[in-house]
């Protein structure tokens, strides 16, 4: 199967509220242009320097996220240019991207990341910091970024029942934190291996690389 053809059966499987973020981590400059001659126009990133590379030598409407753990010294490489960034898991890092977009006269799109996770190893306030983050009126002061939504990422395991239950977790908590701020939109679930159990517990926007580039390089 080509990338189109995976990238056009994809599309055609997910509901219209779902947006498809093309993970182009280890993909070459090539893979992306022919995803993006199929139409698309989303990619994402786990690597700032990767993106950046890949920004500079792509077409210049592709929206670029960030979807990997970002550390505070490499956002101002991606600063000018991000769309969104998924993965934003302290007031220190929201304070780093405020100030950069500020020098780049922008405002930046942030997801707040969720630990719903049993592993350890995966990033992300818990539920009793999130909801001290977003009522404590920090955020107020921070103009240059947009929270729009919150990013979660399940276990990784065969347990189906598992990943639903942590994923009904992410939905429950966007539901609360959007009576703090009312403009949330986005649930940001579910990869190539769990998005359709993400879209049946709300997910508005997945994460697929493989099942469009095949497996990773």
């Amino acid at each position: 199967m080509s990338i189109k053809s995976n990238l056009i059966k994809i599309k055609e499987s997910l509901p219209t509220h779902v947006t498809l973020v093309a993970v182009t981590k280890t993909k070459s400059v090539a893979d992306i242009q022919e995803a993006y001659d199929a139409g698309h126009r989303i990619f994402g990133e786990n690597k700032v320097q990767e993106m950046t590379e890949k920004w500079e030598s792509l077409p210049k409407d592709i929206e670029w996220h960030m979807i990997g753990h970002l550390q505070r010294n490499k956002v101002k490489y991606m600063a000018p240019f991000v769309s969104l960034v998924h993965g934003v898991d302290s007031l220190r890092l929201l304070k780093e991207i405020n100030k950069r977009a500020k020098q780049n006269d922008r405002v930046i799109p942030c997801l707040l990341q969720v630990h719903i996770a049993e592993e350890s190893s995966k990033f992300g306030f818990d539920e009793n910091e999130l909801i001290d983050l977003i009522s404590s009126g920090n955020l107020e002061s921070l103009e240059h970024i947009e929270i729009k939504g919150l990013m979660g990422m399940a276990t990784f395991t065969e347990d189906t029942q598992q990943i639903s239950n942590e994923f009904r977790t992410l939905k429950k908590l966007f539901d609360r934190a959007k009576t703090y701020l009312p403009n949330l939109k986005e649930i940001s679930m579910g990869m190539s291996g769990d998005y359709k159990i993400a879209i049946e517990e709300g997910s508005t926007m997945v994460r697929l690389g493989s099942s469009i580039f095949g497996a990773r390089n």
